[in-house]
């Protein structure tokens, strides 16, 4: 006999050789030793794990012509010697008929199947039938079937095999018992490969028998086709054939894992260039990028199940060391991190099989990863929003302006919101070098930039995180701060405010209204708009005017809650009336000190807005009492 591959060579012929089915082969092992034989089984599962093996296992069983109990058959095992248990391992047994029915699917096959099991066995116990690939039947032919198979001749006993259960009409399963086949462990594959390793007289390594195992995906079908194809490429040393982890990984056209941990490593360190260069590499080595997005999938999901269950976790069907590489990688982003950048890979993944150009959609979908990092969590969001806003509070070594803060109008619903800094243009702020004589605007001035520390403090801890920008420029440009660019703003914005002291008065000089004035305008036009946290914000900041920018300093809040209440919108509204009213247009708004730190007690509520309204409530003024707490701000979610 010529060549046999060693998925048939090594093909199980006990219910003991049958690796990851216990609960199959244990339950089948009963029935046959109770004498409890059913005459219809559906065996479901993955490809080639065994169905087809155990439905001829089980065939041997019952037409074996030796005893149980005898020294040659002690268990319901086939004895495998008796010449009906060879027919049936060599597939020429009269009384087990083997039919494909993906290719006799059709009602006629059926009929003639139906019209044989009339007919008593020609030599054994049992007329088998043993129907592969069931689900390609027609419904047709199943109705065919079904009464035969609902009250079968005693010596009939139908076993159909499928990869596609749901297929198969309810009718056909409530007739039969159905056995669903687990995928096979990784151990399991491993230990095989192993076995068939030493028998085959080849030296592999352990890490190469790893990869096969992995690359089988729980079928043991699919990991001994690949173990005989690396086999037949492998060198040979000695008169041996020697399986390496690189001559698999070149057979197989895969990536080591080790990439995709650098890849990641990039994205969690936001290294755009990094990341590109990287994958710029693996791309002129040959490797096509739907291959590389299904691996790195593959990669991603084996990193949040090591977040999940740990580095031991049964949920990893991969080796040792792949186990350690995907335990580091789940160190570098957190549980949700994960979530989103696999459903990011996935969705890649689809897209690059219909995408013409699909190097451009994998670089794009790898650059999400990164930009997806910078996103600010819904948590951190929410609780921004629960702390609110605070007024100044002078502090030793802060900034004290003698222009009085003053308050939006009543009208309208006030909300104490919190905002994010909106620096202008990428000049900077700073004054004239001028001085002009006017009466000066008292003010103290710290050494330390109490600005830079405020706008440091108040950044999320992230490495770069986009924010809206109001400036004289086009309306809708933005400017993306780091957190150092920011402090290095606020330093030179610090050490402008000297100057400023003596040139208060300037913008009448030069016909320009008054700070007041151009206060109360925008804070107007802010409320009659809708933007009635912004109003109130802006109201209760400290303005200082110069012949050519605006400074609003507001309370103490991070820069993301100021760019959700002083928006795109609020700021052209802002722009347009000083246009209007011929003052400067361009403004920078800063946050007071100790953002993020805690917040101060909310000021003095307006007459009848709402923050007097929530603080007059029964349930606050008792939470107060029960808590010993403090209203720091009130904010109104209501539709406007």
């Amino acid at each position: 006999m010529g060549y046999q591959v060693l998925a048939r060579k090594y093909r199980p012929q006990r219910f003991a050789d049958v690796a990851g089915q216990d609960h199959v082969t244990r339950t089948l092992m009963n029935a046959l030793s109770q004498n409890r034989i059913a005459h219809g089984y559906i065996f479901s599962g993955h490809r080639g794990i065994g169905k087809t093996t155990i439905a001829r296992i089980v065939a041997m069983a019952l037409n074996c012509r030796t005893a149980v109990g005898t020294p040659e058959r002690p268990t319901p095992e086939p004895c495998g010697a008796c010449e009906s248990c060879t027919e049936v391992r060599q597939g020429n047994a009269v009384d087990v008929i083997e039919i494909d029915a993906a290719t006799n699917r059709g009602i006629d096959e059926i009929r003639e199947l139906r019209d044989a099991a009339r007919y008593s066995p020609a030599r054994d116990r049992y007329k088998i039938y043993i129907l592969d690939e069931a689900h390609q039947i027609t419904d047709a032919a199943f109705n065919a079937l079904l009464k035969t198979l609902e009250e079968p001749p005693a010596h009939v006993i139908f076993m159909m095999a499928t990869t596609e259960p749901e297929n198969i009409p309810q009718t056909i399963r409530s007739r039969c018992q159905h056995f669903s086949f687990h995928a096979v462990k990784f151990d399991d594959i491993l230990a095989q490969l192993k076995m068939i390793a030493g028998e085959e007289q080849v030296e592999a390594e352990d890490a190469a028998l790893a990869l096969l195992a992995e690359a089988g995906d729980g079928s043991m079908r699919d990991a001994l086709s690949i173990m005989d194809q690396a086999i037949a490429s492998a060198p040979v040393e000695n008169g041996l054939p020697v399986l390496s982890v690189a001559q698999i990984r070149e057979l197989m056209g895969s990536v080591p894992n080790a990439v995709f941990e650098r890849l990641l490593e990039a994205v969690a360190a936001g290294q755009s260039a990094e990341l590109m260069e990287q994958l710029n590499v693996l791309l002129n080595a040959g490797n096509s990028p739907s291959s590389l997005a299904r691996h790195m999938a593959r990669y991603l999901r084996n990193t949040l199940m090591a977040k999940l269950g740990g580095e031991q976790t049964e949920l990893l069907q991969i080796s040792g060391d792949e186990r350690a590489r995907a335990a580091r990688t789940a160190l570098l982003f957190t549980e949700e991190e994960l979530t989103r950048n696999l459903q990011i890979v996935l969705r890649t993944f689809d897209e690059l099989n219909y995408r013409q150009e699909q190097r451009f959609h994998l670089e794009l979908g790898l650059l999400k990863l990164i930009h997806a990092q910078r996103l600010l969590p819904l948590e951190e969001l929410l609780s921004g929003v629960a702390s609110g806003a605070r007024g100044n509070v002078p502090t030793p070594g802060s900034r004290a302006v003698a222009s009085a803060p003053r308050t939006a109008p009543a009208s309208g619903p006030a909300q104490a919101s919190a905002p994010a800094i909106s620096p202008f243009a990428s000049g900077g702020w700073s004054a004239p070098a001028t001085p002009k004589q006017s009466a000066p605007v008292e003010m103290a001035r710290s050494s330390s930039a109490p600005v830079a520390e405020t706008a440091t403090a108040a950044a999320p801890p992230r490495q770069a995180m986009p924010f809206p920008v109001a400036s004289g420029q086009a309306a809708g440009f933005a400017e993306t701060l780091t957190e150092g660019s920011l402090a290095k703003q606020a330093t030179e914005d610090s050490s402008a405010v000297a100057p400023v002291r003596e040139r208060q008065a300037a913008p009448a000089a030069q016909g320009a209204p008054a700070v007041d004035a151009l206060r109360d305008a925008v804070v107007q036009a802010l409320t009659a708009a809708g933007h009635n946290s912004a109003a109130q914000l802006l109201g209760s900041g400290t303005w200082t005017l110069d012949g050519a920018s605006l400074r609003i300093d507001v309370a103490a809040m991070g820069k993301k809650m100021l760019s959700l209440t002083v928006n795109a919108a609020a700021e052209k509204i802002i722009r347009q009336q000083l246009q209007q009213m011929g003052a400067p247009t361009r403004f920078l708004i800063v946050p007071g000190e100790g953002a993020g730190a805690g917040m101060a007690v909310m000021a003095a509520p307006l007459a009848g807005s709402v923050q007097e309204a929530a603080l007059e409530n029964p349930l606050v003024q008792r939470a107060k009492e029960i808590f010993k707490a403090e209203v720091r701000s009130v904010v109104d979610l209501r539709a406007k």
